[in-house]
């Protein structure tokens, strides 16, 4: 069983909540905001192979250390998948000088707080 694996449904509600929330939290950098996105044992892999982030206070430090400035990207996404407790999001993140193309896999519990987080993402060639 995965980490996190519940037998939570989400909705996409629920997922639409939940990325709103992020999405304010990655514009924000606001400790509270990240920290409201996770559950206490969550795990956030920055890359598929990459070791996780294991732990709610390691995530929001993490995430801290390497965030983004206020007002510097904006962020697209759409649902592609929704399975039980899991969602598969692809985005689209730009930045002034480049734009990335994302696929996240989110699980959340119960309660709606993320409790296993991967993503990939790539940057795309310039035309």
């Amino acid at each position: 069983m995965s980490v996190g694996m519940s037998d939570a449904v989400i909705d996409s509600e629920r997922l639409a909540a939940w990325m709103a929330a992020y999405v304010t939290a990655w514009g924000s950098n606001d400790s509270g905001h990240v920290t409201a996105l996770f559950a206490e044992d969550a795990a956030y892999r920055t890359e598929p192979h990459a070791t996780p982030w294991r732990g709610r206070d390691t995530i929001v430090r993490r995430w801290l250390d390497r965030r983004d400035e206020p007002g510097e990207t904006t962020f697209r996404w759409e649902l592609v998948a929704l399975d039980g407790d899991l969602a598969v999001v692809q985005g689209e993140t730009t930045y002034p000088d480049r734009v990335y193309d994302n696929l996240w896999l989110v699980r959340l519990d119960e309660h709606g707080a993320c409790t296993e987080f991967t993503e990939w993402w790539m940057q795309r060639p310039e035309e």
